[in-house]
């Protein structure tokens, strides 16, 4: 089984383009997506096949018959993951067990931390743990160090569970569009530090949570996954930040699997998700 993602300018006669290749090469279409964003005049189409299957040639069929086309195929292999935190336990221990019991379809090939804490959950799983002292270095020495050693794991994806320290535009680049967030707000509302904080000072009804890839703006990057839970002029920012905890980790299980199952697409600053 392969997945075909295919993310172009919209013209007319490109699903009988790429499905007629698909026939010709003997595969079996299991599965089907389109979109047509009318406001830019894009077309993005992701189509599960069956058979055998030689990428290079499929490859060279699509971008034949559709030269202006962004076209990737992915295997249904599971993708290889970093995962970075600071402290908090609730998005990492969720994301421990899901995968021990292969929720996802991915593996844990190390988790990566500025404090310690983490060290002896991280452990009880058999997954490699990473403490990465930020102390007595600047930014860039600190991210250099982390990046050595993320290296060695060749992720496909990097996941920030409650990371607590921004990463600098050097960092983002060397891994654009595969470094996946939970923020504790719900986007655009509240970006930056101490959200529940602010939410409580605003006396919002609805607090959320939002999963995003990580860009250059913070908390602005392409959203994938959000949810909210009620709240009350009887919570305390104690009590939301308590209560939001279990929106952000659900949040944050279901942003992954989207893009696990390479069902997202980025497009500008917004996500097609099928």
């Amino acid at each position: 089984m392969h997945t075909i993602l295919v993310d172009c300018p919209d013209s007319t006669g490109l699903v009988y383009k790429i499905t007629s290749q698909l026939f010709e090469l003997g595969l079996n279409i299991e599965q089907n997506d389109e979109f047509v964003d009318n406001t830019t005049g894009h077309f993005f189409m992701r189509t599960v096949v069956s058979g055998n299957c030689d990428e290079s040639i499929l490859k060279a069929r699509l971008k034949e018959k559709i030269p202006n086309a962004k076209i990737s195929l992915a295997s249904q292999q599971a993708k290889n993951i970093v995962v970075m935190a600071t402290k908090e336990p609730h998005c990492l221990g969720d994301l421990l067990i899901r995968n021990e019991y292969n929720e996802f379809n991915a593996n844990i090939k190390a988790v990566i931390a500025n404090h310690a804490t983490l060290g002896s959950l991280v452990e009880k799983f058999n997954i490699p743990f990473h403490h990465i002292s930020h102390k007595n270095k600047n930014r860039t020495e600190h991210e250099n160090e982390i990046l050595g050693v993320i290296s060695q794991y060749k992720p496909d994806y990097i996941v920030l569970a409650k990371y607590m320290r921004i990463l600098q535009p050097s960092f983002i680049e060397t891994y654009k569009h595969k470094i996946i967030n939970i923020h504790h707000s719900f986007l655009p509302a509240f970006i930056g530090a101490n959200p529940y904080r602010q939410a409580f000072e605003r006396g919002v009804k609805i607090m959320g949570a939002t999963a995003h890839v990580v860009t250059d703006n913070l908390d602005e990057g392409p959203i994938i996954e959000q949810d909210v839970k009620r709240v009350g002029h009887r919570y305390s920012a104690k009590d939301m930040a308590r209560a939001g905890k279990d929106v952000e980790k659900i949040v944050l299980a279901r942003a992954l699997k989207l893009v696990f199952q390479d069902r997202v697409f980025i497009h500008g600053n917004k996500t097609i998700i099928f």
